[in-house]
């Protein structure tokens, strides 16, 4: 039994409105009374026979939203008495002095507790009459009917006022507050504003309207790449944040996705009064913040979502979240991530009925499948804005696709361009006669294999091309080119100083973030026509081209799938500008029997993923069931996984073990890992019970594979933690999944090693790796000593991330390395979270307590890789590139010097 608190009281002496005028100022109704107390003594002294009208008027006419219920009551009780005097001599310019004063002296004598006595000569003020009742009436119930929302509902706006009893006059589900699919006359302004968008397509309106849209039922619809899909998620979006005032989530597969989105969205949320908030990498709260007012649109990538809806269960307040819409939900099938958004939509259809799930995907063969899952409504339509031509090129002759023919190839030309012997050697596949036949007057993407090959290509076609092209939008090409230049401190890639100025560059991973957008930037307003880019483009930004040409039908060494070829293929023709888009396949002989399959074959399936890698992502599912107490035995688990993909296709996946098996395995190999306890209850089922280490992975949506290791790692740091320097919580935070991509030069291994002070010498002999293995190395001498080559490899990285930190630039320390830009930027970003969930692990676990506040400060470090003085600036609302926020730093210095 806890001890239970006595109630404190206020004493009677206690005076509790003793600083009320000076908190309100002399304008205070409390004021007011008092100077009229002090009228009516004056007036009582020199025996005047009237009070003045224009007194009682001003109490009359005072506003008192502010006054508490007791307050109220006496101030409707005073301002009643008044009025029936006035009325009596509604005629006359004065009121009688004697009604009123016999009125505020029964009211003193019933105050007093009717003790007869009246001092003629002293008279308590009305303000500490009007205290004294307030005293007496503090336990006093409330006014029914709330002055205050009287008020607060008198001054509502016209507008709103009108959208608010139309709300109150239907149903939630089918609130409407205007002419645009239920949405404000302003919402298609500012899409008209924002976005150029005047008039929707006919099957998104089509779309809006359908019965399952009106009535809230789930959706899964799917389109042709390029058709319009996410406008109509968004005005979903809008419906959902300004109709009903729910929250909603968006889920992106990847970070830049997000990050072009939230920017996208955020004039919306300025002008419609709802916030955007970004979820990737190391960004977002869990839980998040709650708002009273503002509503909130949450843009996340796969794996923040899931974490994002495990912190709204564990709060109970996955209910404030009204629509769940996800971009590439046949991503379903792709691995661990496929896992990742199967476990979020099931919890949100477990957990929350009222929960509304809209799904974009690609067109897919099981379709049903999905339907099933999901219990969603199907709508498909092949519109495209533009109408796509597809054709393949064997040797110097080009094809179109026709799937009705027998042999899927129809001829359609042959390719009249003169090559001279040295460019037949050099372009033997003419890509250069087929990209000039479009450029620089239209815009064509270029798909390598590799990223390598992104780079020869576009060198290889600006050789050929002739001076004209130099001359095309001369200037903002110059002006691109010095963008790039100080995006990178001085520095610009040797590729696009060559490239650029003939309006060509390329696009993938090795650029960083800033040299990204900034091509991306001149390519859509046609600086630049042409981009040799990897497939990751086709999956990312929308960036149209009036020609696609696929340089080879592999990615890397893999064989195109079909969804990847539509991905590609689909950016073909722009909307507004082109009549029509083409796509070109480039085939060797050797190919042909494999691309007609690849261009006329039906569409892929999507299967569930959650047994992916030895059944990583059922461990994971049940280990979140059971620390959010969403399932606490066998039976709840099972229940719950009857409601995922799985089950739907359990006859197809589950062929060696049954479902049921394999969820009595995965138990077992979570207790084994100390994850969870079973509890035996008597005769009910066994109870199934979190581990602290278990809640600390799932909360930090740490690996399992890597979880000991991680606990381990942390726990031999805290027995000697290096605190003058950060290079061992980096080691610490380096992620463990890109060690295998790590291969270390042994001699900038050991150059960096020796500049490192004695004291992170000793810490890195400590971990595993010292001096005397990395000099070996460097010699190429053999090392007979053991050493853990993984934790040798971490260490490598981990300096790389510590040179970052140093605020030394990329283009430097990727020489050092021997890296390209983008992989640091991947490793940096990789890092910042994976920091991001180590903080979040340790929070779980007390005797990690001294990580908290350290790695708090190094997530942002990671986060922005500036000094800690730019840090502030980085964090201001609005994305800020860290070449800008370094010019807004030196400005300020330069200000405060002068």
């Amino acid at each position: 039994m806890t001890e239970r608190r006595p109630v404190e009281f206020c004493s009677d002496s206690e005076d509790l409105f003793g600083d009320y005028d000076s908190i309100l100022e002399g304008g205070s109704l409390l004021a007011k009374l008092d100077d009229a107390g002090k009228n009516e003594r004056q007036r009582a002294a020199n025996h005047l026979d009237s009070l003045t009208d224009s007194i009682m008027d001003e109490f009359r006419e005072e506003p008192f939203e502010g006054l508490p219920a007791s307050q109220l009551q006496f101030q409707q009780h005073f301002t009643e008495e008044a009025k029936r005097s006035r009325q009596v001599n509604e005629n006359q310019t004065s009121t009688p002095r004697q009604s009123v004063t016999r009125m505020a002296e029964a009211r003193i004598e019933t105050n007093r507790g009717g003790d007869g006595r009246r001092s003629c000569g002293v008279r308590r003020s009305m303000a500490d009459l009007l205290k004294k009742t307030m005293l007496e009436n503090a336990a006093a119930a409330p006014v029914k009917v709330s002055r205050t929302a009287e008020l607060k509902e008198a001054v509502v706006s016209e507008e709103i006022s009108v959208a608010l009893q139309a709300m109150e006059t239907i149903s939630p589900e089918t609130t409407d507050l205007g002419p645009f699919f239920g949405l404000p006359s302003k919402v298609k302004e500012l899409m008209h504003k924002l976005r150029g968008i005047q008039n929707l397509y006919e099957w998104q309106e089509t779309c809006l309207s359908l019965d399952c849209v009106q009535q809230r039922k789930n959706l899964i619809y799917s389109l042709p790449t390029s058709g319009g899909k996410t406008l109509v998620a968004e005005i979903l979006i809008l419906k959902e944040l300004l109709c009903r005032k729910k929250d909603c989530l968006l889920v992106l597969p990847y970070i830049s996705l997000v990050q072009e989105k939230v920017r996208g969205l955020a004039s919306f949320g300025l002008e419609l009064d709802f916030m955007v908030e970004e979820y990737a990498g190391s960004k977002g709260k869990f839980p998040p913040v709650k708002r009273r007012n503002n509503r909130s649109l949450y843009v996340a990538t796969i794996e923040k979502a899931h974490s994002l809806v495990n912190s709204l269960i564990e709060t109970s307040r996955l209910e404030n979240l009204g629509l769940v819409v996800v971009d590439e939900l046949h991503m379903l099938g792709d691995g661990s991530r496929g896992a990742v958004i199967e476990m979020t939509l099931s919890k949100v259809q477990y957990m929350s009925k009222t929960t509304q799930i809209i799904g974009m995907s690609a067109t897919l063969g099981n379709i049903k499948d999905l339907q099933t899952f999901l219990k969603a409504e199907n709508y498909t339509n092949d519109f495209r804005p533009v109408q796509l031509r597809e054709y393949v090129k064997l040797s110097d002759s080009i094809y179109e696709v026709d799937p009705k023919e027998e042999n899927c190839f129809t001829f359609s030309r042959v390719l009249n361009f003169k090559y001279s012997s040295a460019m037949q050697k050099v372009d033997p596949d003419h890509v250069i006669a087929l990209v000039t036949e479009v450029i620089p007057t239209h815009s064509c993407l270029v798909f390598c294999p590799t990223k390598k090959n992104c780079e020869n290509v576009a060198g290889m076609i600006c050789r050929y091309l002739r001076e004209e092209f130099l001359k095309h939008r001369e200037n903002e090409k110059a002006i691109l080119l010095q963008e790039l230049r100080d995006s990178g401190n001085g520095s610009v890639c040797p590729v696009l100083r060559r490239t650029v100025p003939y309006g060509v560059a390329y696009h993938h991973s090795g650029l960083t973030s800033e040299e990204r957008k900034l091509v991306e930037e001149a390519y859509s307003s046609g600086v630049l026509c042409l981009l040799t880019c990897t497939s990751t483009l086709a999956a990312g930004v929308n960036l149209p081209a009036r020609r696609v040409i696929l340089r080879s039908p592999y990615v890397a060494t893999d064989f195109l799938k079909r969804s990847q070829y539509k991905q590609m293929v689909g950016r073909a023709g722009r909307a507004g500008i082109d009549s029509v888009g083409e796509s070109i396949l480039i085939l060797q002989e050797k190919d042909k029997l494999m691309a007609k399959e690849l261009v006329c074959a039906p569409m892929e399936n999507c299967y569930s993923n959650l047994m992916h890698d030895e059944g990583k992502g059922m461990l994971s599912l049940i280990l979140s069931l059971i620390g959010l107490n969403i399932s606490t035995s066998l039976q709840q688990i099972q229940e719950f996984l009857s409601g995922t993909l799985l089950f739907v296709q359990q006859k197809q996946l589950c062929v060696e073990k049954s479902l049921q098996d394999v969820t009595l395995q995965c138990v077992d190999m979570l207790k084994e890992k100390d994850l969870i306890t079973i509890k035996v209850t008597g005769c009910n089922s066994p109870e199934l019970q979190i581990t602290r280490l278990g809640r600390a992975a799932y909360k930090g949506s740490v690996d399992l594979t890597y979880c000991d290791t991680l606990y381990k790692d942390l726990s031999k740091g805290l027995e000697g933690l290096l605190l003058n320097s950060y290079l061992h919580l980096v080691y610490l935070v380096t992620p463990y999944d890109l060690i295998p991509q790590c291969n270390p030069d042994w001699m900038v291994y050991f150059r960096q090693f020796t500049l490192l002070s004695a004291a992170e010498q000793k810490m890195s002999a400590a971990i595993g790796v010292p001096e005397s293995f990395v000099a070996r190395k460097a010699a190429g001498q053999t090392v007979k000593k053991t050493v853990n080559l993984g934790v040798v490899r971490r260490m490598y990285l981990a300096l790389v991330l510590f040179s970052l930190l140093k605020e030394t630039s990329v283009w430097s320390v990727a020489e050092r390395f021997q890296l390209s830009r983008g992989f640091l930027q991947t490793l940096l970003n990789s890092a910042s979270a994976f920091c991001s969930c180590v903080l979040h692990f340790t929070e779980e676990l007390e005797e990690f307590w001294p990580f908290k506040a350290l790695l708090t400060e190094l997530t942002r470090r990671l986060t922005y890789c500036v000094k800690a003085e730019l840090i502030p600036l980085m964090e201001v609302s609005g994305v800020m590139e860290v070449s800008h926020t370094r010019h807004v730093w030196m400005f300020m210095l330069c200000g405060q010097k002068f």
